[in-house]
């Protein structure tokens, strides 16, 4: 039985009488699977040592009659109060050097080696009794690593922990010294126990010992959601091991978290929850995070957490609209969720969450949410079942980094500038444009795709600078764009020669200077017309490379803007500034046109065109995105599935095309 469509479910927020109408309520609505536990150390271990998985036995076993199977989470994000209260020592320290109390959850030191046995006390327990469970599939480790730990933890047993990290990588103090640049501030150390975490200071740290603090912190998530898998693998063999990432959250390197995980999850939330402004992201933002999850292992995925209804703790977002809540899950299916999963079934009563809304409300009555998302796993399992495995086929990748991400956060020059936006405009005018485009690491090959874009390639490495010439130099086209470059990876810039460094080679341009767009944008003429760039400038000299735009205001007015030069087989590309939005969509008009890349097709604007590739045939969905009918002029090879050319308000439609 293949899962399409669950639900997280809590059922000891809910009296023990409920819960066979809760399981034939979800088996009428379609769905065949639940994430349970995640959150319920306390209620599997009430005191130290003593188990109690009667209650989740006889949910599973409820649930199971009704064929819903059951995916379990390890439950330590939530520590209980007696074990806080047994060993204090496993709260996080905050930069200012606080101890974060019991309440909420994530209030745990990933580090610490006492937190570290009652979590292999708890797992194995639970791996154990659930090992031959026939309605027990799956695991879930943790839950969304990163979220709540941005600020910590820096307590004796991290800083014991860093110390070791950078011993097994610099292996003595004096290597660390010179690659860090110490002698500034006379902050040159005589041993490792020297160096502290970066509590808060009078001014700043040393951005290379922030950068590897980012490395380690990341490093430290990976190693301890690996001592978790190494448990269950250890007991339960036949069953899948899978985390529920967050998109673009930057606290660790989902490439690393995802290696040795069966495959990857994502919780997707269209309208947020604390954004601002509501009522809910862009569309091209929603595609992002689905297809760089996808990206995080080259393979589909899950959706474990699919917003049902209004989100909110102590505020709440809009309510989605007649249509939406379809809408969103055939997005996620589009970029390639193999299973959705919603958040929650039932809109709890009590806790910070109580206005985080289910597909039920709180009465726990099937209303209009119910029934639209049960019309909707109605008609999509049999397409799931189709497309099954099925690729995106993008000829257009993103390099996506969380190393570069890290140091321009440590120094982002402009005070908004920021990796991940930048990253999404590119991102953006290719969604507009109908170019389909993969997230990938560096370990991908690059030769896959006719064009690779690098954004603020800001840390360059020997090694990154062979792959890039390579790809190019066998028939590539490579995008790099402004502060490309501008430093090592220890995070120390580079002097040796004019920016961008080696890689200038490939360009076939160097930057002597370059200006910061404080309160001022700029204009650059681009192939004959006006447009505008903003954040920064790199003044850029040509030296083999063509000029394709100029700037057209102040002392370097005339100036190159973006570049481009034809190297080995292939081209490489400069664009030494941020684009706005009508200067990134012309720009990328002008790429497919040399890159010859190929669209997927055309669409009214607000209405997304999703690709999924088979052997046999592409699958094309095209997702309406605005509450006003679109009419699709959809060529005579496309063949309608689902719907047609008239698309309703927050509707969707799917051709299939032989191939």
């Amino acid at each position: 039985m293949k899962i399409r469509f669950g639900a997280d479910y809590y059922p000891e927020h809910w009296p023990y009488t409920r819960w066979e109408t809760d399981a034939r309520l979800m088996s009428e609505m379609g769905l065949n699977a639940v994430r349970m536990a995640e959150f319920s150390w306390v209620k599997m271990e009430p005191t130290i040592g003593v188990f109690d998985f009667e209650w989740l036995d006889r949910a599973i076993s409820i649930l199971g009659s009704y064929n819903i199977k059951t995916v379990l989470g390890t439950p330590t994000a939530t520590p209980p109060a007696w074990l806080i209260e047994q060993s204090p020592e496993i709260l996080p320290i905050d930069s200012s050097g606080i101890t974060r109390g019991f309440g909420g959850r994530h209030h745990n030191c990933q580090s610490n080696q006492t937190y570290r046995i009652h979590i292999g006390r708890i797992i194995e327990a639970m791996a154990k009794h659930y090992v031959d469970n026939p309605h027990v599939v799956g695991w879930q480790i943790d839950n969304e690593f990163g979220n709540s730990h941005e600020d910590v933890c820096h307590c004796s047993s991290c800083k014991a922990a860093f110390h070791q990290w950078l011993l097994r990588k610099y292996v003595d103090i004096n290597s660390l010294n010179a690659q860090w640049g110490t002698v500034f501030w006379s902050q040159t150390y005589s041993n490792f126990e020297q160096i502290p975490t970066p509590k808060i200071t009078l001014n700043a740290h040393n951005p290379s010992m922030l950068l590897d603090w980012k490395r380690f912190h990341s490093d430290l998530i990976v190693e301890f959601q690996q001592f978790q898998i190494d448990i269950l693998r250890r007991i339960c063999t036949k069953h899948f091991i899978t985390h529920n990432f967050m998109g673009f959250s930057d606290i660790v390197d989902y490439f690393k978290l995802a290696e040795c995980l069966d495959f990857v999850s994502h919780d997707q939330y269209p309208m947020g929850f604390f954004d601002n402004p509501q009522p809910m992201k862009q569309p091209s933002k929603l595609a992002a995070a689905l297809d760089l999850i996808r990206g995080l292992k080259q393979k589909n995925f899950w959706i474990m957490e699919q917003q049902a209804g209004p989100t909110g703790w102590q505020i709440l977002s809009r309510t989605p609209r007649p249509g939406q809540l379809r809408l969103w899950v055939t997005q996620a299916v589009a970029h390639g969720a193999e299973a959705v999963v919603f958040f929650r079934w039932r809109t709890c009563s009590f806790g910070t969450e109580q206005y985080w809304h289910g597909i039920l409300p709180h009465s726990g009555n099937p209303g209009e949410r119910y029934n639209e998302l049960k019309e909707t796993i109605t008609e999509l399992v049999p397409l799931m079942n189709e497309i099954e495995g099925a690729s995106s086929g993008a000829e257009v990748a993103i390099l996506y980094s969380y190393e570069q991400n890290w140091a321009l956060e440590i120094q982002p020059h402009h005070p908004d500038l920021d990796y991940v936006e930048h990253t999404l405009k590119y991102y953006a005018a290719f969604f507009n444009t109908k170019v389909p485009v993969d997230f990938i690491n560096a370990s991908v090959d690059f030769s896959k795709y006719k064009l690779v874009i690098a954004p603020l390639h800001f840390l360059m490495s020997s090694e990154m600078y062979m792959q890039f010439e390579n790809y190019i130099r066998q028939g590539g086209h490579l995008l790099l764009t402004m502060r490309t470059g501008v430093k090592n990876m220890e995070n120390v810039c580079m002097t040796d020669r004019e920016l961008p460094g080696e890689v200038g080679n490939l360009l076939g341009i160097e930057i002597k200077d370059y200006d910061c767009l404080r309160e001022m944008d700029m204009g650059v003429m681009f192939h004959g017309k006006h447009y505008r760039c903003n954040k920064w400038c790199d003044i850029i000299t040509p030296i083999t490379a063509k000029v394709v735009a100029t700037y057209t205001e102040d002392y370097y007015a005339g100036m190159a803007a973006i570049t481009v030069t034809a190297t080995g087989k292939g081209k490489a590309y400069y664009v030494g500034t941020e684009p706005d939005g009508e200067l990134m969509d012309e720009i990328v008009k002008w790429l497919v046109e040399t890159c010859e890349l190929s669209s997927i097709g055309s669409a009214p604007i607000g209405v997304e065109l999703v690709r999924r590739r088979t052997d046999k045939s592409d699958f094309i969905f095209a997702l309406n995105h605005t509450g006003k009918v679109q009419t699709l002029n959809a060529p005579e090879d496309w063949q309608p599935m689902k719907c047609g050319s008239e698309m309703e308000p927050y509707g969707m439609s799917v051709f299939k095309i032989k191939r």
